[in-house]
């Protein structure tokens, strides 16, 4: 997907996946059914931008535990202060190997990591979230509803975790 718009492209274009891109954040139960889907952001919003004017603190319970993977580390205030709790895979220093503690967790949170991956890989089946999937300018504004549709479709599917 490359807009035909300057201004677009400039937003849109990712350093990371060197291409441009839309981001969702996307949140599911433990047994891995969809529960919340954000509008697009251009590709170059952070992690944080997207936590913070997606809707999705407003919806965390009391005490709910949120897993996000280590590029979520500049939200764990905004989880906390919307009664959440950030659950994050322990960072690794080149200097320090992880102490027992951390490696533990780190192997806790990388079994059900697991299954937000194989969640992710749902929704790349379809063509239209593939990764590098080139997208017509003429469906940019109906992307959003396109993403929903495929989370349906693959709330349908069999169960993540059995």
């Amino acid at each position: 997907m490359k807009p035909s718009s300057p201004v677009l492209q400039s937003i849109t274009y990712s350093q990371y996946k060197s291409c441009n891109t839309l981001k969702y954040l996307i949140s599911c139960t433990p047994c891995g059914l969809v529960t919340f889907i954000s509008k697009a952001f251009p590709g170059r919003a952070s992690d944080q931008k997207i936590v913070r004017k997606s809707g999705y603190l407003s919806l965390i319970k009391p005490g709910a535990g949120v897993l996000a993977d280590r590029g979520f580390k500049n939200v764990a205030s905004d989880v906390a202060s919307a009664g959440g709790v950030l659950i994050r895979p322990p960072s690794v220093s080149n200097d320090e190997p992880l102490s027992k503690e951390d490696s533990l967790l780190a192997k806790e949170i990388a079994s059900v990591r697991i299954h937000i991956e194989r969640l992710i890989r749902r929704f790349r089946e379809f063509n239209m979230c593939a990764p590098h999937a080139e997208i017509s300018s003429s469906l940019f504004d109906k992307f959003d509803d396109i993403v929903i549709i495929v989370a349906g479709l693959v709330n349908l599917q069999a169960k993540l975790i059995r």
